[in-house]
């Protein structure tokens, strides 16, 4: 492959294009620039070691749908949406596995720190294990637009692309799925404070 110097740095639309185009090339590039996200994204929102099927059926069903993208919202969007989705769908299908998931998210952070043995490393997987067990107890939906916002980092239009809600919802369902996950901190402290 003979990469020039422009190319590097092409922006997804450009991808787009090639790929619908017939360019596979330029799709494994899409995948690749947006693959850590899709992950992050399917992991958050509760896929747990399903994450990898997730994305890459999120990924198949986007390349099939790529003729519908219309570009009113960044690749990234779009395809997180797909992941949502994708993610959405697993939790209809798969058995009650959500309390597995949990101990293993609360037990990943804790192993690790104690592989390190420093205290500041125990003190954050303790306040890593509390947040992920605080967001785990929120409404499916409180979870998918805390994870959007402040995990993924979306911007309130992206996050009401990648959930299809309207961006008032996004608004107003931040603000209290924010003040539930604070209560749900709060008490955890208290517990074990």
């Amino acid at each position: 492959m003979r990469v020039i110097g422009a190319e590097v740095s092409l922006d997804d639309h450009v991808l787009v294009t090639r790929a619908r185009a017939g360019d596979l090339e330029a799709y494994d590039r899409l995948v690749a620039r947006h693959t850590a996200s899709a992950y992050r994204t399917a992991v958050l929102l509760g896929a747990g070691p399903d994450s990898e099927d997730v994305i890459q059926e999120a990924f198949v069903k986007a390349y099939r749908k790529l003729s519908r993208y219309r570009g009113e919202s960044s690749f990234r969007s779009w395809l997180l949406a797909i992941v949502a989705n994708e993610t959405r769908n697993l939790h209809r299908s798969r058995s009650r596995r959500d309390g597995l998931v949990l101990r293993a998210a609360a037990a990943g952070p804790a192993s690790e720190a104690a592989e390190d043995g420093a205290v500041g490393a125990v003190l954050a997987g303790e306040r890593r294990s509390a947040l992920v067990h605080a967001l785990r107890q929120l409404p499916v939906r409180d979870r998918e637009v805390i994870v959007c916002r402040f995990f993924l980092d979306l911007s309130e239009e992206e996050t009401a692309e990648t959930l299809g809600w309207p961006r008032g919802t996004v608004k107003s369902r931040t603000s209290r799925a924010l003040a539930k996950l604070r209560g749900l901190l709060d008490r955890e402290e208290v517990r074990h404070g």
